[in-house]
């Protein structure tokens, strides 16, 4: 299989266009030899996360949710802080939900370098 490099400069691009960009060229749907159930897709560098633009107020007013595993564990992080302290886990996170739910995302994830 022939993996190609793919560098992307996020610098005043929009967040959700760039990772659903990201999300294609990690499952190699930009190919001829697309198959669902081959992960065919290639390698993405992407750099100047810290830069990315969002549009409206979400960087106020949308919220990540995780759980503790506890009973009232909810935890929430808005994403103006999250960009401050760790823009990469921003963008990785996004890529990520894009990708098929299946066996292959984990593996397709991994081609993901972020710096």
């Amino acid at each position: 299989m022939d993996r190609q490099i793919h560098k992307i400069d996020a610098k005043d691009k929009v967040a959700g266009r760039i990772s659903s960009e990201i999300a294609v060229l990690l499952q190699g749907k930009n190919k001829v030899s697309y198959q669902s159930h081959i992960d065919g897709g290639d390698m993405v560098e992407v750099t100047n996360v810290k830069d990315m633009k969002f549009t409206g107020k979400k960087l106020d007013k949308k919220v990540y949710y995780r759980h503790t595993g506890y009973p009232g564990g909810i935890r929430t992080k808005k994403l103006g802080d999250m960009m401050e302290n760790e823009p990469q886990n921003v963008l990785k996170r996004m890529v990520y939900e894009m990708l098929p739910k299946n066996r292959l995302r984990p593996n397709m994830i991994k081609r993901l370098k972020i710096s």
